[in-house]
């Protein structure tokens, strides 16, 4: 269904007063979030993600609120994975713990406007051209059998935004310095940009390319502009949170890879089928079966709960391991003592 220009409106206004009362409390005092904090934060982004997909389940119908909840899941699943570079560039630009909060306000809202614009040219792609689905279908298939293949070896993650960071940094005059948390500071009477100008970039590009994967991933599951957006948007709100909540736990879920690459996989395959019943291909020649967006939910978060279960429980038995050869091996230097 589509959804009037007054809900449109309501949403954004909503989307922007979070956003500004968030910068309120963001702005209000440089600090190291502690995971206490963090966790209610990511239950209450949750929580409204929750409240928002089952007012569109009752006043939009089931299809609309189950296919907002299969986006949401997706695209914060996915966003869960994104977390690994975000650790990899406040380590390699050295952001202080107690300014982490604010840089990675600022480079997701500044995400969450380019993503707006990349929602809307693929709407518009698809609502034109049909074969767009194959192409955001064999996309989301490649990308899927990359993510397993670099999951089985020890390749390095790398940050998707060197050749951007550094085009900035012969471009823009900056500091060798932080100054607390400001994007400008003055030295010897000039003004400069400190190296957090550098950091915001860097998490926006990030945003950006892993939009890549997300974006057609989502569309595979809806081509309302309104839901796919809505989806986008709560997920990215919640996932600075994350990031504080989340910590050492990313280096557990030894299988979320693998879990995503089957997502992101199935989604594709139904990109393609539903390419398929775009072309009428089934009255031609023979039936294409059709996924249903039920079915879809219970595929993505069946696989994902799969995954994460499995790996925690991997991680407990390798931790259980590692103590026990620990043992070993102080009672062996206690018997050669």
């Amino acid at each position: 269904m589509s959804f009037p220009v007054w809900v449109w409106v309501a949403t954004l206004v909503g989307l922007t007063a979070l956003i500004v009362g968030d910068l309120v409390l963001v702005g209000r005092r440089p600090r190291e979030v502690g995971v206490r904090e963090a966790g209610l934060w990511v239950l209450a982004c949750v929580g409204l993600a929750v409240l928002f997909g089952l007012a569109l389940l009752i006043f939009a119908g089931p299809t609309s609120g189950a296919e907002f909840f299969a986006g949401y899941v997706t695209e914060y699943s996915l966003s869960v994975d994104n977390l690994f570079v975000f650790v990899i560039i406040m380590s390699r630009f050295s952001v202080p713990r107690e300014h982490q909060h604010r840089v990675l306000f600022i480079g997701i809202v500044l995400s969450l406007v380019l993503r707006g614009a990349c929602i809307a040219a693929g709407a518009a792609a698809l609502s034109a051209f049909n074969w767009i689905f194959y192409v955001f279908g064999a996309f989301l298939i490649y990308t899927a059998v990359k993510v397993a293949k670099e999951s089985g070896g020890e390749s390095e993650t790398e940050t998707p935004d060197n050749v951007v960071v550094r085009a900035l940094q012969r471009v823009l005059r900056t500091s060798d310095s932080y100054d607390g948390g400001k994007l400008t500071t003055k030295v010897g009477g000039r003004r400069l940009f400190t190296p957090m100008i550098m950091v915001v970039a860097a998490l926006g590009i990030a945003n950006v390319v892993f939009a890549l994967d997300s974006i057609p991933a989502i569309f595979g599951l809806t081509t309302n502009g309104f839901i796919v957006f809505t989806a986008n948007a709560l997920a990215l709100l919640g996932l600075r949170q994350l990031y504080f909540v989340i910590g050492g736990l990313l280096e557990r879920l030894v299988y979320l890879n693998y879990g995503l690459a089957v997502v992101l996989g199935f989604i594709g395959l139904k990109l393609i089928i539903e390419a398929l019943h775009g072309s009428n291909i089934d009255e031609i020649h023979f039936a294409v079966p059709h996924i249903g967006i039920a079915l879809s939910l219970g595929i993505i978060v069946g696989v994902l709960a799969v995954t994460t279960v499995a790996s925690l429980l991997r991680s407990r038995s390798t931790s259980a391991k590692q103590a026990q050869a620990e043992e070993r091996e102080l009672a062996g230097s206690a018997d050669r003592g």
